[in-house]
């Protein structure tokens, strides 16, 4: 029978601080082997935001999708480690890309044999255009999706990344389904992660992408009309551009253009009013 290791005189382990703060600087580094090896073989790791329990055999695959995923995303320590007997305290925020949302997150983690033998994780929304209504309600709909809060953050640095190099707003019927499948994510899982984490729809994500590639393009557009410009951008429809552009920069592209002159590109005639 396991006999717990005898505190020093201020009640806390030294042995215990030391285990958990390795744990967490191999997590900030993203060091998946050096996470695993200081797991105890009897490991039981709980994540109440799934309502799930994951046991050594599991974690690889766990904390492989769990890992901070380029320089978007942040692991954030909000309090010092605190250590009561075998078992340490932390609290951390995970910010998701550029600030756009975070969660939360409070571990409880027991110590045995100089191994992690329990993790208990709470985890809640905390910030997001959505966080608000969404956060009473976060954990079960991820139970059902079978996704963390740091997964969340790696499908947001995915879906980011996939949209910056493949450009599939490109194509006027870029889908919800297409993306999906292209990025190996579920439809309902980046539904989520689109209405309740970054705030907004499908078709508003594509469109902003759609008007920033006709932005990016401006000062070289020459004698390139700006709707000639949204089309090759996947607009189909000049009043959604028209719409999507003043939304976003608070002016129609004549009076952007005359604002902040980049060449000679031109819109049709006539524009919506000014």
């Amino acid at each position: 029978m396991h006999q717990p290791p005898t505190p020093d005189c201020q009640g806390f382990l030294p042995a215990t601080h030391q285990v958990v703060l390795r744990y967490h600087q191999a997590w900030q580094q993203r060091r998946l082997d050096d996470i695993l090896a200081l797991y105890h073989p009897d490991i039981a790791y709980h994540d109440f935001l799934q309502n799930r329990v994951f046991h050594l055999a599991e974690l690889r695959d766990y904390v492989q999708a769990s890992l901070p995923q380029g320089a978007a995303e942040r692991l954030e320590h909000c309090d010092r480690i605190r250590v009561d007997g075998d078992t340490a305290f932390i609290q951390y925020q995970l910010v998701l890309r550029g600030g756009q949302a975070s969660f939360q997150s409070s571990e409880a983690i027991t110590v045995r044999d100089g191994l992690i033998w329990q993790v208990r994780e709470y985890a809640t929304l905390q910030r997001g255009p959505a966080a608000t209504s969404a956060a009473a309600a976060v954990a079960s709909p991820l139970q059902k999706l079978g996704l963390s809060a740091r997964q969340l953050g790696r499908m947001a640095e995915d879906l980011h990344s996939y949209f910056r190099q493949q450009q599939p707003y490109l194509q006027a019927d870029c889908t919800l389904a297409a993306v999906a499948a292209a990025t190996g994510y579920s439809r309902n899982q980046l539904s989520y992660l689109l209405n309740q984490v970054l705030g907004q729809s499908f078709y508003r994500y594509v469109n902003q992408a759609r008007l920033q590639h006709v932005l990016d393009k401006l000062p070289t557009s020459g004698n390139v009309r700006v709707d000639e410009l949204a089309f090759a951008a996947g607009f189909n429809s000049l009043s959604v551009f028209y719409r999507c552009f003043r939304d976003h920069t608070g002016l129609t592209p004549a009076a952007w253009l005359r604002r902040f002159p980049c060449g000679s590109a031109q819109t049709t005639s006539p524009p919506p009013p000014d």
